[in-house]
């Protein structure tokens, strides 16, 4: 969970960075926050599946809440799962309804961003336990996910079958089903966030391709064009990525996080963390 100011420094017009989690954004207070794909301009509040691609953020003078949520998560959470998202950007009011305008009020009524992160926690918690249990994702694909997670995507398909129980086949098209991805897929996307966030950190591409499990520099490439469209090189610039103050400790824009103080903020990048069942 991450907040972001934007007042008095001009537009914003950034590119998304793809990422391992299902993101739910919340624009808040005056201003404007729009987020464009092929499909059209989105307004507001908003969530994004896994796997996106060719989406801009585009905004000024305003406040935001971003949350990246587990796909083990999202179905209960947010009335949506990441299967059904399959990558697209859908506006917040079509699944929360009148909710998601009241929760907007609240965000720009509350006195600080701690206590934004709080009445967030308190609603998402609220929200997972009224979850449908008919629609909790199968232990078979949370372990699944959870694995290639801990891999660091670096683990193959017939080895989480196994693991598992089942077939390759019956894993490829349950894990699809529930996550929107197929497990090799899955492994891609994990691997890309952790070769992007060492891109951004200073690696260079050969260095990120072999601390990343890649077979050498152009299978980097290729992966990273496949998810973004651009080069290693440009997308170790791209300050979407500065969210994440593991990429760059102490210099993101103003952005506030709950879980790491100040000091843990400082420390060298390591591995950058991507949502799990927690």
């Amino acid at each position: 969970m991450a907040g972001f100011r934007a007042q008095g420094s001009g537009p914003i017009d950034i590119r998304a960075i793809p990422h391992p989690a299902v993101t739910l954004a919340l624009a808040f207070n005056p201003g404007t926050l729009v987020v464009e794909d092929a499909t059209g301009r989105r307004p507001g509040a908003l969530v994004a599946g896994l796997a996106f691609s060719d989406l801009q953020v585009r905004g000024r003078d305003m406040e935001a809440v971003q949350i990246r949520l587990s796909p083990l998560l999202a179905y209960t959470t947010l009335g949506t799962s990441a299967a059904e998202l399959e990558g697209a950007v859908v506006a917040l009011d079509e699944l929360w309804g009148r909710d998601a305008e009241r929760v907007q009020e609240q965000l720009s009524e509350a006195p600080s961003w701690q206590d934004r992160f709080a009445l967030l926690d308190t609603l998402l918690v609220r929200r997972y336990e009224a979850g449908r249990p008919e629609r909790a994702m199968p232990p078979e694909v949370a372990h699944a996910w959870n694995r290639i997670v801990r891999a660091c995507g670096r683990i193959r398909v017939e080895e989480l079958a196994a693991e598992v129980g089942w077939s390759r086949q019956r894993l490829w098209a349950r894990f699809r089903s529930h996550i929107g991805l197929t497990p090799h897929r899955a492994a891609k996307l994990v691997r890309f966030h952790h070769a992007a966030h060492r891109l951004a950190a200073g690696r260079t591409p050969a260095g990120a391709a072999a601390e990343s499990g890649y077979y050498d520099q152009s299978h980097l490439h290729r992966n990273v064009r496949a998810f973004t469209g651009i080069t290693p090189t440009t997308l170790a610039d791209e300050p979407f990525l500065a969210v994440d103050d593991l990429a760059w400790p102490g210099q993101a824009p103003p952005v506030t996080r709950t879980g790491r103080s100040p000091e843990e903020r400082k420390r060298p990048p390591t591995d950058p963390e991507v949502p799990s069942a927690r």
